[in-house]
Order: C-alpha cells, then sequence, then structure tokens
C-alpha cells in the first residue's frame, strides 16, 4: 500500500518546491496543504521547532527542507551510489542553498536604502561569482551537479530556480548555458513536467 503524504508550507513555492518536484518525480501521492501567510503564527506553534516545511509519511513528521529532499533523493535511488558521490551532491546542495540564502535576504529585506545596497552586492557580486562556478561544475560532470549522472540534487536546483529567478525578477541561468539547460531537462522530465502544468500559480 502506497504511503500516505502530507506536505504542509506556505502558499508559494519556495523551500517546498524541491519536495513537490521530488514527490511528483517519484509517482508518489501526496497532499499539498498550502498556509496563508496570514494563517501561520496561530499554527506556528503546532510545528516540530516551529517551522515549515513539514512532510508526514503515513504519521511520521520531517522537517528541514533538505533533510527531506535527501530522504526522498535515496528513496528515489536519486542519491550517490558511495560515500563521495553523496559528499558530492550534498556540496552542490549546500553551495545552492547558499546563494539561495543571500539572494532571499536580499529580496526580504524591509529597509529600502538598505535593500539597494544588497541589491547592489547581490547582483554584481554574489549572483555571478555563484552561478559561474555552478555553471562550470555542471559542465565538469557531463550536464548534471555530481558525479555525472541526474541526482536529487539538479532537482532540489531546478525547483529553486523559480523561487530564485521570481526574487531577482529574472531569469539567473540566462547567461550560463550549463545550467540554464539542466534546469530544462529536469522540468522536462514527464512526471515533474506534468507537476509544472497543474500546480498552483504563485509569485514566488
Amino acid at each position: 500500500m502506497a504511503p500516505k503524504c502530507k506536505l504542509t508550507y506556505f502558499a508559494i513555492m519556495g523551500l517546498g518546491e524541491p519536495i513537490r518536484y521530488l514527490l511528483s518525480y517519484g509517482k508518489i501521492e501526496f497532499e499539498d496543504n498550502r498556509i496563508e501567510f496570514e494563517k501561520w503564527p496561530p499554527l506556528k506553534a503546532s510545528m516540530p521547532f516551529g517551522q515549515m516545511p513539514l512532510l508526514e509519511i503515513d504519521g511520521k513528521k520531517m522537517i528541514q527542507s533538505t533533510a527531506i529532499c535527501r530522504y526522498l533523493g535515496k528513496k528515489l535511488g536519486l542519491a550517490g551510489e558511495n560515500e563521495w558521490e553523496s559528499a558530492q551532491i550534498d556540496m552542490a546542495v549546500d553551495t545552492i542553498t547558499d546563494l539561495r540564502l543571500k539572494l532571499s535576504d536580499y529580496y526580504w529585506e524591509p529597509d529600502e536604502a538598505i535593500k539597494q545596497k544588497k541589491k547592489e552586492t547581490v547582483f554584481n557580486e554574489t549572483l555571478p561569482f555563484y552561478l559561474e562556478r555552478l555553471n562550470v561544475l555542471v559542465k565538469e560532470n557531463g550536464g548534471y551537479l555530481a558525479a555525472g549522472k541526474l541526482s536529487w540534487g539538479d532537482i532540489f536546483f531546478a525547483a529553486l530556480c523559480d523561487y530564485m529567478n521570481c526574487a531577482a525578477k529574472f531569469d539567473i541561468t540566462k547567461d550560463y548555458p550549463n545550467l540554464a539547460s539542466l534546469k530544462k531537462k529536469i522540468s522536462e522530465l514527464p512526471a515533474i513536467k506534468d507537476w509544472i502544468s497543474r500546480r498552483p500559480v504563485t509569485e514566488l
């Protein structure tokens, strides 16, 4: 019998989207429980460590988006075949997370003057620094981020791209053909393409 899965996250792509991509890739049916921002405060205390995303599988609760993705990656045969390959995937994912955090820090900055200063650094230094190196990494790995083959890290990257594009207000892969090709490759996987075609349209 297939496990009963429920993903609880905000009504955006954000950190929930890599999990949705992986569940879709694995053809695992799940309840996509989306929480509007204004409804989050009263729910926060009921969540483990007061945060989302939360994935429930047959009643067992999992938190921390990267840990959830790593777990699903292993279940779906998208993890490394040995410790070194797994480490390569983790290194790529942690680097992408660093990039996302820096971009998010700029995007969510409430002080407009500070935000403009952060924008200059993020767009002129941070994005080129990370994207140039990730672009080379994909080339070195035959079109993937690690181990020369499809991994959960590739799906993690492609799923976060839409969120990062929305935060940046442009396609961050446009000047990086290897990254653009990888994102396109993932988005055209049949099960993920199906998910993209029917997911709710959100800003982030």
